[in-house]
């Protein structure tokens, strides 16, 4: 049972992060600072965030701010499917509503696994996190003991917990573990070979193996590196069409700051041009009101 004062500083937190837009500092803390934040936090080794897609470290998560609000017993730290995944959001999004957070959960977004996605979601959280607790960690909550309360238990838990480079439903990891008759560690599997063909597979594979996962994570790096680019671009593309629109009122296209602006928008390629016939224009309007010629309803010559 959750008393008033839990219920009240809960409902503080949740109406601030409500509103906590794109650019908003939340956003800007690290893959790293997440990653490290999580595995100390609940005793995992991740290394991308995109291994948090199942959303079962943010029911955990969610378990250790809030003991018992989350059926431990039904996540599952093992999926395989979307499907899987989808039940882990689905207790999640459960325990926001009791919890009044007004948070919509991406589902399609995480379940795919992007790492932009899953990692603005992680800072959300991280951010949620600090405001209830002050980032102050629950020292009596026993991350290992309360994944073993999972349905499908020890597992799934266990793969966390001892750290596996992928995600349970990798398709890198599953392929990765039969080349060559080669498992994880690299140690060959198959049998009835000769002493030299084991050798010389076994140190084929090993090689392969570190050279994909060094090239899939430079690829998984260069993608957030896009995605965040792409977003970026987006936000202020977006804030430029804002302040296009207000230019166009009636009420304010002709003023002579407006004129200025758009002077800027709307140049082509030299940008140093257009500023300097915007404050051209602007110094114009000033001399007319020192002149006490001007008044909100003249305007000043457009230009070209």
């Amino acid at each position: 049972m959750i008393n008033e004062d839990a219920k009240l500083q809960e409902e503080r937190a949740s109406s601030a992060l409500a509103s906590i837009g794109m650019m908003d500092g939340a956003y800007f803390v690290g893959r790293n600072e997440i990653l490290a934040w999580i595995n100390a936090t609940l005793q995992l080794s991740l290394t991308k965030v995109e291994e948090a897609a199942s959303g079962a470290v943010q029911c955990q998560m969610m378990d250790m701010i809030h003991p018992g609000i989350v059926p431990m017993h039904k996540v599952n730290f093992d999926t395989k499917t979307e499907y899987d995944m989808i039940q882990n959001y689905k207790l999640l999004q459960e325990v926001f509503t009791k919890l009044k957070i007004e948070k919509h959960i991406e589902v399609n977004k995480l379940v795919k696994g992007r790492p932009l996605d899953n990692l603005e979601f992680l800072q959300w959280l991280k951010r949620y996190c600090d405001s209830v607790n002050g980032g102050i960690m629950n020292e009596n909550y026993n991350p290992v003991e309360r994944r073993c309360k999972g349905t499908k238990e020890r597992k799934g838990a266990s793969n966390f917990t001892k750290g596996s480079n992928k995600s349970s439903n990798s398709l890198l990891t599953n392929s990765l573990s039969t080349v060559g008759g080669v498992d994880n560690s690299g140690v060959n599997t198959s049998v009835g070979r000769t002493k030299q063909g084991k050798v010389s597979t076994a140190s084929g594979a090993v090689n392969a193996t570190g050279t994909i996962q060094a090239m899939s994570e430079q690829i998984a790096d260069l993608k957030l590196s896009m995605d965040h680019l792409e977003k970026e671009r987006d936000f202020y593309f977006g804030k430029l069409r804002d302040i296009e629109i207000l230019c166009q009122t009636s009420e304010l296209e002709n003023l002579p700051v407006v004129v200025a602006i758009k002077k800027i928008l709307y140049a082509s390629d030299n940008r140093e041009l257009a500023i300097a016939e915007a404050q051209e224009l602007l110094s114009q309007s000033l001399c007319v009101v020192e002149r006490g010629g001007y008044n909100s309803e003249d305007s000043l010559p457009k230009g070209d």
